[in-house]
């Protein structure tokens, strides 16, 4: 079904668009939420008026949240949790816990929805995208550590589990190296023995020949 957005909806188009979207999506969220209607033909007719509203509109949230984008871009957040030995959590952090304490630290509320992440269930650094706005969309920085520990120790152990990986990665590709030329050598072996065998054929047909001819 065709629908003309009456608000900007993320990911999908800004107020006065025409987008096609699945029935239920349209007649389930956009339409009971006041996001969009039926892009009939005189829906469609107000496509103009409504851009510009929404333009409007737009730059008026941007004007207000600008700062609040400044202000989280690059900004640090830490959690404590209880991980296994694989830096695995018992548990994750997810986007309501990230939503409180960015509400918390900026003194504005931002809701879960707003955040754009999995539920994160390593220890280590992770990046995570706020979206306040359709245009505003800062990134912050969230470590994850063990419980009675430093975030210092998380970065530590992310970068050791990083260089293992990296050594195992070195190792494998060594013993695919390995077999690649023990390949080659089989090949070659068996390229000189065919050869020989070709030349050994070629004598004894020749041989026979002689033979015939006396």
């Amino acid at each position: 079904m065709k629908v003309l957005l009456l608000e900007d909806v993320y990911k999908l188009g800004r107020a006065g668009d025409v987008k096609k979207v699945a029935p239920g999506y349209g007649r389930n969220y956009l339409m009971p939420q006041g996001l969009a209607v039926l892009a009939t033909p005189g829906a469609v007719k107000q496509a103009g008026r409504i851009q510009k509203h929404g333009e409007i509109k737009r730059a008026k949230v941007n004007l207000e949240l600008g700062g609040v984008a400044e202000q989280l871009e690059g900004k640090l957040f830490t959690f404590a949790a209880k991980a296994s030995e694989t830096r695995r959590l018992y548990g994750s952090v997810n986007t309501q816990m990230i939503a409180e304490i960015v509400s918390e630290e900026i003194g504005v509320t931002v809701e879960a929805k707003q955040i754009e992440s999995q539920p994160l269930r390593m220890i280590g650094k992770h990046n995570v995208a706020v979206r306040l706005t359709v245009d505003l969309i800062p990134e912050i920085e969230i470590i994850i550590h063990r419980e009675g520990e430093s975030p210092e120790s998380a970065l530590e152990e992310e970068e050791q589990e990083a260089l293992r990986v990296e050594e195992a990665l070195v190792d494998i590709l060594e013993d695919e190296d390995i077999d690649q030329d023990v390949e080659t050598e089989d090949v070659a072996d068996e390229s000189e023995l065919a050869a020989e065998t070709d030349l050994t054929e070629e004598d004894t047909e020749a041989e026979t020949e002689d033979d015939e001819t006396e």
